[in-house]
């Protein structure tokens, strides 16, 4: 029988020792390869964090609340390793049916203090409750189309990503298309392929859309949005999207 836990600190504490005691040094060594920015790992693998949030989860599920999950997040988003933030992250997501519109605003906070400040840690986030959180309070996709000239990179990436299960919805592809555009005179790369990753998936729904779009507007288009953008069009659509869109 697991230990019952329940207060977010008791839940911080022992998703922390879970970690270490599967803790890498070696991957953790690793991990930094794939950033650019400074970031801190126990060298534990995605599918062993998952398992971790999990257990966790169904210790308190039948105890917390939303606003527990959050708390979870102040207490763990601001350490620095990749791992501790994803458990937070994942154990909010369970709570997604009950997510009130204030924590907008808290997502927003959390990123303005970098911490959420690396892409992983966005990328595991937003597309989950940023999306979440879109689909269900329709006014808020305003709100969030003036992070895209924020001046923090990672609030700027998640006006992106937090669109990313939202692009199989119609609904949602005018304003996709609006904030896309919007980022292409950033020369940050880590947006520039967000903003690639974006405008592939809103693609895979209607392809003639996304290439009109993309010889619209070809010469605004940074040339790493625009090749990832254009990764599922066949080799020879690709040549030619690339040779058109030149300056």
């Amino acid at each position: 029988m697991p230990k019952r836990i329940h207060t977010a600190g008791d839940v911080a504490k022992e998703g922390l020792a879970r970690l270490r005691a599967i803790a890498d040094p070696q991957k953790a060594a690793q991990v930094q390869k794939y950033f650019k920015e400074s970031v801190r790992s126990f060298g534990v693998s995605s599918p062993e964090v998952r398992t971790v949030a999990k257990d966790l989860f169904q210790q308190i599920k039948k105890d917390w609340t939303c606003a527990d999950a959050v708390t979870l997040c102040d207490l763990l988003f601001p350490r620095p390793e990749l791992e501790a933030k994803a458990i937070a992250a994942l154990i909010l997501a369970r709570y997604k049916r009950d997510f009130p519109k204030a924590l907008f605003g808290k997502v927003k906070s959390w990123l303005v203090r970098n911490y959420l400040d690396n892409w992983a840690s966005v990328d595991i986030f937003c597309p989950e409750v940023m999306g979440t959180l879109l689909a269900r309070y329709p006014d808020l996709v305003d709100q969030i189309k003036d992070w895209t000239r924020h001046p923090n990179r990672w609030v700027k990436r998640a006006s992106i990503v937090s669109f990313l299960k939202l692009a199989k919805k119609e609904e949602h592809r005018v304003t996709i298309y609006e904030i896309c555009r919007s980022h292409f005179p950033v020369t940050d790369d880590l947006i520039q392929k967000a903003n690639g990753w974006l405008l592939r998936e809103v693609g895979k729904r209607d392809t003639a859309r996304l290439e009109q779009f993309l010889l619209t507007h070809g010469p605004a288009i940074p040339r790493t949005t625009l090749r990832y953008a254009i990764e599922r069009f066949a080799e020879s659509k690709r040549r030619e999207l690339l040779q058109r869109t030149k300056s």
